[in-house]
């Protein structure tokens, strides 16, 4: 069976390799244009491969499409995918095209589905294997798997150490499952769809007087991207690595109790939150004690 691949970055790379370590039958590859000297992962490791390399966006004008369907694939695999691919381009292959998302649909559509489960606080979430259509995360299912989310877990752990490999294998078993015949197209139940805008500093905004487990939920959530943000001396701060304990202290939430070399102590509506790591606006990501140190942070001082 001849398989095409949409992708991008480390796990575009990843299943590229998966598929080639199975014995699939690739014959080209669809990833973003390189940027000078620098290319995707994935538009490398084709290369290197000796297989043909076509620009994701591309695929959007007639020559790209006609490149496209001239490979004569009879699956697409769309691995990971930021460009809305023309429906047309999906429908080339005789097989169809098949899809990844980081949830499980029809829950979390949309482009945030590792950031809302546990912004929301969900306990569990999974990724699906799916045949687009022309809605947004719309289409029929083909596999599913679950995870759970750990109550210290960010986005990025959830992403690299459960979905992300996950994934992979997900992705190898729909392409074995596609070519055996065996592959079901289960259609969503609609009326249990959610759907989540893109997580942006809009939402990622800390308010300090909310239950000490949706701030911390928050800032597990936006653990990479986009960053949990708060204010000090009216400058906004980024808080990334932290850790929630039950235990009660007085004080107004956003209150700063303690201050050392490893971080501080921030007091929360139900619990006190200890910040390790933070990013000053324009500055690279560094420990909080060391950022503590310059801001002149101390005891009693409270964030925005």
């Amino acid at each position: 069976m001849r398989v095409t691949l949409m992708g991008q970055a480390a796990f575009g790379e990843a299943v590229f390799k998966r598929l080639l370590a199975d014995s699939v039958e690739l014959v080209a590859v669809s990833a973003p244009a390189p940027s000078g000297e620098r290319k995707d992962p994935l538009w490398a490791a084709a290369e290197a491969a000796g297989l043909p390399v076509i620009a994701t966006r591309s695929l959007k004008t007639p020559e790209g499409k006609g490149a496209w369907k001239q490979l004569g694939a009879e699956l697409c695999v769309m691995a990971f995918v930021t460009d809305i691919i023309p429906n047309e381009v999906l429908e080339y292959p005789a097989k169809g095209t098949i899809q990844y998302h980081p949830s499980l649909l029809p829950l979390h559509r949309g482009s945030s589905a590792m950031n809302w489960p546990i912004i929301n606080g969900e306990t569990e979430t999974g990724l699906s294997i799916f045949w687009p259509d022309q809605g947004i995360d719309t289409g029929p299912i083909l596999l599913q798997k679950t995870t759970p989310i750990g109550p210290d877990q960010t986005m990025g752990d959830l992403y690299f150490n459960n979905l992300f490999p996950m994934g992979v294998d997900a992705l190898a078993e729909s392409v074995a499952l596609v070519a055996a015949g065996k592959a079901p197209r289960i259609e969503q139940d609609h009326a249990l769809s959610t759907y989540e805008p893109p997580c942006g500093e809009g939402h990622a905004r800390i308010r300090w007087y909310k239950p000490a487990d949706v701030v911390y939920n928050l800032i597990r959530g936006c653990n990479p991207a986009p960053g949990a943000w708060t204010t000090y001396n009216d400058l906004e701060l980024k808080l990334f690595d932290c850790r929630l304990t039950g235990r009660q202290e007085p004080g107004m939430p956003g209150r700063v109790l303690r201050v050392d070399d490893e971080g501080f102590d921030v007091r929360m509506n139900g619990g006190v939150l200890r910040v390790l790591r933070v990013q000053p606006k324009g500055a690279k990501k560094m420990p909080a004690g060391a950022w503590a140190k310059e801001a002149g942070l101390t005891v009693s001082a409270r964030f925005g």
